[in-house]
């Protein structure tokens, strides 16, 4: 599984720590930026640049996660390319469902509740760890949700 990494300007510090628990956990990890912080930057473009990177993995299994000060930016950006199911987690049960019902591709994290802690760690272990559910009416719906763009 390659994991694609972005941040805008909020979520630019836990970006890196979290890029560093991904590569000690020996994942390979490729960050899409903001590589230099920039107060003005938006995340937008971040979100495109991840979900085109995951849409575009020769990895059998490419994901993402992006950072903002909400995770919502991220999200409603990134749920814009077809293929792509970014989900927002604020707890481990709530990235566990996006991962087991909604396969989600991308995680969005919200540097606000997470910036000063640690509190990201189980919620990123869980969705990486989680398989999506085989069940025919999540394929169905997940298909339905790649097929509304």
């Amino acid at each position: 599984m390659k994991i694609f990494i972005g941040a805008d300007h909020r979520g630019f510090e836990l970006k890196d720590k979290i890029e560093a628990y991904l590569a000690k956990r020996n994942y390979p990890v490729e960050d899409v930026g903001a590589l230099q912080y920039d107060k003005d930057d938006d995340s937008s473009k971040y979100a495109a640049l991840a979900a085109l990177a995951v849409i575009g993995s020769d990895d059998k299994d490419p994901r993402g996660i992006l950072i903002c000060r909400s995770g919502n930016g991220m999200a409603m950006a990134a749920n814009r390319f077809n293929g792509i199911r970014a989900a927002v987690a604020t707890t481990p049960e709530i990235a566990g469902l996006a991962r087991t019902d909604n396969d989600s591709n991308i995680l969005c994290l919200s540097s606000e509740l997470f910036g000063d802690n640690d509190n990201w760690q189980p919620i990123v272990d869980i969705w990486l760890d989680t398989k999506a559910s085989r069940k025919a009416r999540f394929i169905r719906r997940n298909k339905q949700l790649d097929n509304l763009s």
